[in-house]
């Protein structure tokens, strides 16, 4: 096949990836600042339990049947485990110890850093472009989470400093979580919701009873579970699902607007912490993402032959393979790719991953 008119039928690719992103980040962001509040009092170990446990009943609730999604494997369980131990695991409890010891807002804008450590994990791992425009990004990135660090340390609590460096652990687990996530970013977001969150909670809770850490009362117990739900476990779908329209890079770093959510969210609650390095580092930070949002990429490529399985259509100009009975909107199945070569805007994708 080779068709550009039709393969640029979409002028802006990353458009939708982009939207579903953002609306992850929406959703984690506002958790920030509320797992803050309803974890007060428990462990840090029992707070991330109960959040992936809401996460677990999401990813049950929403898995697709296999003629609509690709179910997860059992070649993909390893991954899933290792998933589970950063991005269920040390991340979460990392951000429930960093949590009692820092501002809510300070926290919240720490946490974007999570798009470095997946920018720069994704290309080492999977290759995916990164131009001037996404390095000019990468910086503003770090310099914001440096002034950030930096003025915590100049409020001469050094509490709050050690508070910022464990959610920095976090922001740096879940970059591996999410460079994990992207080989899976085919299979139904919801089951790997599902075996995620679950491993998780199961891991975290046991550590949280032979810890003996104090369990919340029933009121914030449902809280965690509701914020798990939205913030965690229906956040990560969303976040599976850009994945899959534009790579892992490109999604860590749209993502990064969950910390200016969860900053204002934080503020609007009550968190009055504020600081003209906060306003510095934060403004550095929004600064990189909306540097990576404004990326443009095209030009003529190829495609070799390819088999695989996931949710697919039949005009997005690289699924023109012939179904008996026809198969109309979004399916699933194993199909292949005949070679091709067109040219059009793009993003890195299941289909295009090839070298510049």
């Amino acid at each position: 096949m080779n068709d550009p008119v039709r393969a640029s039928s979409l002028p802006w690719p990353a458009l939708r990836g982009g939207l579903l992103a953002l609306a992850a980040a929406l959703l984690f962001g506002i958790s920030t600042p509320l797992v803050q509040r309803a974890g007060v009092g428990s462990g840090a170990f029992a707070t991330a339990a109960l959040l992936y446990a809401g996460a677990a009943l999401v990813g049950a609730v929403l898995r697709r049947p296999v003629e609509r999604e690709a179910a997860v494997r059992r070649a993909d369980l390893a991954r899933l485990a290792w998933m589970a131990l950063f991005g269920a695991g040390i991340g979460p409890v990392a951000l429930a110890w960093g949590l009692q010891h820092t501002s809510g807002t300070s926290a919240s804008l720490m946490l974007a850093l999570e798009a470095l450590f997946t920018a720069l994990l994704a290309g080492v791992f999977y290759r995916e472009a990164m131009g001037r425009r996404v390095w000019a990004a990468l910086v503003l990135l770090l310099a914001g989470g440096v002034v950030l660090v930096i003025d915590r340390g100049r409020s001469g609590q050094p509490a709050q400093v050690l508070g910022l460096l464990a959610v920095l652990a976090a922001t740096a687990a879940w970059g591996l979580d999410n460079t994990l996530s992207r080989a899976l970013a085919e299979r139904d977001p919801a089951q790997v919701v599902l075996g995620k969150s679950a491993l998780g909670a199961i891991a975290t809770g046991a550590l949280a009873l032979a810890a003996g850490e104090p369990m919340p009362s029933l009121g914030p117990a449902v809280s965690l579970l509701a914020i798990g739900a939205c913030g965690y476990g229906l956040s990560l779908r969303l976040y599976l699902l850009a994945q899959r329209a534009f790579g892992a890079a490109r999604t860590g770093s749209v993502f990064a607007f969950a910390p200016f959510i969860g900053a204002l969210c934080a503020t609007a609650i009550g968190d009055h912490a504020s600081s003209w390095g906060m306003v510095v580092g934060g403004a550095l930070m929004l600064g990189g993402v909306a540097l990576h949002l404004l990326e443009s990429h095209g030009h003529e490529h190829s495609h070799d032959a390819l088999e695989h399985e996931h949710a697919h259509r039949h005009d997005d100009g690289h699924h023109d393979h012939r179904h008996e009975p026809h198969a109309p909107g979004a399916h699933s199945h194993w199909h292949r790719h005949e070679p091709m070569r067109h040219a059009h805007a793009h993003v890195p994708d299941a289909h295009h991953g090839h070298r510049h």
